[in-house]
């Protein structure tokens, strides 16, 4: 009776000791409060960019077309200039020495042609009378046809000599930019290596930016907007944008598309020209040329930054309505700025996750802070889908 009294007690100590053993219960962890943003829908342009170099639409090299010192610079680099402007003089004394020469040889030909024509005339009635010889007439009038022709042919050489003359002065072709020239008074220019192109002059009135694309790209420009002949396709816009990320204010066009295909980088180059009436385009600038190819009507966007990748394959976390996470696979068109094309996967009015979505597990409840959409998607700078 004892050994049952102790065993009961045992029991009942055990009972009593056993809930303060046991682990006590997980605390229920509160939802994660994440920013989201509602799916962007709106008409977007489809661009492509690629690197380009601007040319004058005139851009003409002023060269020394005969050999000398150079005398005088008449202009003030960087400066404005006219057409028919006095740029520079070479030395003209060997030009002036050549001219004397040549003037000199015209002389002596046209005092022996009036020889040979004296010759003739007094030849020819003593020949009817028998006086002289049918081939002393016939000498004499050989005699004056190659006087003749000497005198045509120094004239000539008189005509060469004072444009020769002529090119000791060198003016400007075109109105334009000139730039900074490539010789100095006293230097000997027109003749190699010495200075023979002296200056440029440029036509900035409009510019030409020239660039190139990929074979494949231009397949796709020609399917999406025709070519006439030899004219270039045209897309909707063609846009530049400039060494510090701002837009050119001006549309350009395009009117030049190369003979062919470069064999060796597989590119065409083309070329748009831009109106530059306030003159902020300046030759040989670097710019990126953006050509809006399509206007995709009702696009979906999203921020870059809520996709992520994984194992090769785009995902998104969405909160749907009852603020459950769920997370969806996407396939992406191009960029616009910070923000992604979505093709597929999405749909309007959707909310996604911008950070912090590997915080929590499909299915988890969450705490959503709606963040306003950006103003303007495309905004000025945006990345170009790749070729």
């Amino acid at each position: 009776m004892r050994f049952q009294r102790q065993w009961i007690g045992a029991i009942c100590v055990s009972a009593t000791l056993l809930p303060a053993c046991e682990k006590p219960a997980a605390p229920v962890m509160p939802p994660l409060e994440l920013p989201v943003m509602k799916v962007i829908e709106r008409d977007t342009p489809v661009t492509t960019e690629r690197v380009g170099q601007l040319y004058g639409a005139e851009d003409i090299e002023i060269r020394a077309r005969v050999a000398g010192f150079l005398e005088g610079i008449h202009f003030k680099e960087g400066a404005r200039v006219k057409k028919g402007d006095l740029l520079y003089t070479i030395d003209p004394r060997e030009q002036q020495a050549q001219v004397a020469r040549a003037e000199g040889d015209l002389a002596s030909a046209r005092t022996r042609l009036v020889k040979a024509e004296t010759d003739v005339t007094r030849y020819r009635p003593l020949a009817e009378m028998k006086a002289v010889s049918q081939a002393d007439l016939d000498a004499a009038v050989a005699e004056e046809g190659a006087a003749k022709g000497q005198v045509e042919a120094e004239e000539a050489s008189v005509r060469f000599a004072r444009l020769g003359l002529g090119y000791t002065r060198i003016s400007a072709p075109i109105d334009g930019l000139i730039g900074m020239t490539q010789a100095k008074v006293g230097d000997y220019v027109g003749q190699f290596p010495n200075p023979i192109v002296l200056n440029t002059v440029s036509n900035t009135d409009s510019m030409q930016a020239r660039f190139s694309i990929t074979e494949r790209d231009y397949l796709d420009l020609v399917r999406r907007f025709g070519v006439k002949s030899q004219d270039a396709p045209q897309p909707q816009a063609i846009e530049l944008l400039l060494a510090d990320g701002s837009v050119y204010p001006l549309k350009g066009k395009l009117d030049f598309a190369d003979r062919q295909v470069d064999a060796s980088t597989g590119t065409l180059r083309l070329q748009a020209s831009f109106p530059n009436p306030d003159k902020v385009l300046r030759p040989g600038q670097y710019a990126r040329v953006r050509v809006v190819i399509e206007m995709k009507k009702g696009a979906l966007l999203v921020p870059q930054r809520a996709v992520q990748e994984l194992q090769g394959q785009m995902m998104i976390s969405v909160v749907g309505p009852d603020d459950t996470v769920e997370t969806r696979a996407l396939q992406l068109g191009p960029r616009i700025g910070g923000l992604v094309m979505v093709e597929s996967g999405l749909r309007p009015g959707d909310r996604v996750i911008l950070e912090g979505a590997q915080k929590v597990r499909p299915g988890a409840k969450v705490v959503p802070k709606e963040v306003p959409p950006p103003e303007d998607p495309a905004a000025p700078g945006a990345a170009a889908p790749a070729a």
